[in-house]
């Protein structure tokens, strides 16, 4: 592969406290009681909006939706770094993949300004060649614009390119944009790909650099 295209919740860090502690706050703000943590995340991966809508009651009106998102993101926006860190062995995969010339990009559906700068925190910012969240292009994934324009804007062949995430969402999305997919087993929706399996699946993005490496390294052998 040229290029990797990474989801960021539950592939590359893992968020799981402070979203549950934000989604919990914005109901407090509404006068809900909390929910469990380990539900908020089968939440997560469509985006702030759905996210809420889903984490509020059925009844919930539009004008209270809105409230509890505006609340959230503010709330998030202040302690999105508070428990949040990168899985283990990612920041040493990302920089064996770096050294090795693969391209890498971000594509997620949290909003493009929040993903930026937890990467910033966490010293991940300088991997990616591109970082677009779901706010960044008219469509959320599973729409392939996202993918579609990096392919355009870094210049890699469709076939050189693999989408890396933890959830169905990702695994659609690679299929709509007619690349590759890589399946995490650790992060918040692994289940999800047993009713849409990834052409490869890791317990590790270690893994996967070592199979990336592998395969350049066979690659660039088979042209001398």
């Amino acid at each position: 592969m040229d290029l990797l295209i990474f989801d960021l919740d539950g592939t590359l860090v893992d968020s799981k406290q402070d979203l549950a502690n934000a989604v919990n706050a914005a109901r407090a703000h509404l006068g809900l009681e909390p929910i469990d943590g380990p539900l908020i995340s089968t939440y997560v991966g469509d985006g702030a909006p759905t996210l809420i809508r889903r984490a509020m009651p059925p009844e919930a009106s539009e004008e209270e939706l809105a409230r509890a998102l505006e609340f959230f993101l503010a709330y998030y926006g202040e302690h999105k770094l508070d428990c949040t860190r990168p899985y283990p062995g990612v920041p040493e995969a990302l920089e064996r993949l770096s050294r090795e010339g693969v391209r890498m990009a971000v594509l997620t559906n949290k909003p493009v300004g929040i993903s930026r700068t937890i990467l910033e925190g966490l010293g991940l910012e300088r991997y990616f060649a591109r970082v677009y969240g779901g706010n960044s292009f008219e469509q959320k994934k599973p729409h392939p614009v996202g993918v579609e324009t990096l392919l355009a804007e870094l210049g890699i062949q469709r076939e050189r390119a693999m989408i890396v995430g933890d959830s169905a969402i990702d695994v659609r999305t690679a299929r709509h944009a007619g690349v590759k997919v890589c399946g995490v087993t650790y992060g918040f929706q692994p289940e999800t790909l047993a009713a849409e399996p990834p052409d490869l699946a890791v317990d590790g993005l270690e893994e996967l650099a070592e199979r990336v490496v592998a395969e350049r390294l066979k690659r660039g052998a088979s042209r001398q």
